[in-house]
């Protein structure tokens, strides 16, 4: 996949590439060339994926504001479902 088609994707169409190369990968029985193409691309994707959710975050902290107006910036915990 094109590094300029991995920016336009959504969070979730990346997060479902991502999901296909690591089973693909798990499976153990790709040829080594494709293996690390398959690599290269999901470093690619992670990297979307990750940019995408320090936007959400960002986008989460400007959306918190205390009673009189002012912003209240508060650490973001996320929940990690295993």
């Amino acid at each position: 996949m094109e590094p300029d088609k991995n920016a336009k994707l959504s969070f979730e169409s990346a997060l479902d590439r991502l999901e296909t190369i690591v089973d693909a990968m798990e499976q153990g029985e790709i040829p080594l060339a494709e293996l690390l193409s398959k690599y290269e691309e999901g470093s690619k994707l992670l990297k979307v994926c990750e940019s995408r959710l320090k936007d959400a975050e960002l986008k989460i902290e400007k959306l918190k504001k205390q009673k009189d107006g002012s912003a209240a910036f508060e650490a973001f915990e996320p929940t990690r479902a295993d």
